[in-house]
């Protein structure tokens, strides 16, 4: 199973994760990459003494996610439910391989997530239709103009949005060490599930 671990910079949580699991399951097909990653950037000093702390070396360098990653990759596993999001919309094709990585060791609410994503997909095609039948509207008018005319599919989604639990692992971005340790103390929690799960 080839394995790619998303968060938002590739330079934190996404790193710690994909190193996690290389030390845990040599061998594996592990990957990361971030929604917002700059290409070639060194992981963050700190992500890199959490895992040094646990003996495990990383020459971790950020990239941005791609078309062909995300093909490459059987299931992407993000730290997130912001990154998933943003994800069904910008790459809608391999909308069936995202999940949070805890909603993927956890396999709750899989018909919350379900409807969730049509809700998405339905949203971001309306959203395009709706821009393309009115060219005239100036664009400082049309964001306003959309979120009126799409005002019920937004209420629905963010109604679905509160059913679900919080499948976010925690950002240590802009903390101490320690909070680079909790982070890190909670993606081995559901990396250790991921590997049971793999290995079932």
């Amino acid at each position: 199973m080839n394995i790619l671990f998303i968060c938002t910079g590739n330079t934190c949580r996404s790193p710690m994760a994909e190193a996690l699991m290389k030390s845990k399951m040599p061998g594996a097909a592990v990957r990361s990459a971030g929604i917002f990653a700059g290409e070639n950037e060194p992981a963050n000093p700190l992500a890199m003494k959490t895992l040094e702390k646990k003996r495990i070396t990383s020459n971790h360098l950020s990239q941005p996610v791609t078309q062909s990653l995300l093909e490459w990759a059987d299931v992407v596993l993000v730290m997130t439910t912001q990154h998933k999001q943003v994800l069904i919309v910008n790459f809608p094709d391999f909308q069936n391989k995202y999940f949070t990585l805890k909603e993927y060791v956890s396999e709750a609410d899989k018909e919350v997530w379900d409807t969730l994503k049509k809700s998405y997909a339905s949203l971001e095609k309306k959203r395009a239709l709706f821009i393309q039948n009115n060219p005239n509207i100036t664009s400082e008018a049309l964001t306003e103009a959309i979120n009126k005319h799409l005002e019920n599919d937004i209420i629905k989604i963010n109604q679905l949005e509160k059913e679900l639990g919080s499948y976010d692992i925690s950002d240590p971005f802009g903390g101490d060490l320690l909070i680079y340790e909790k982070t890190m103390h909670e993606l081995e929690t559901y990396i250790d599930l991921l590997i049971k799960k793999i290995k079932k």
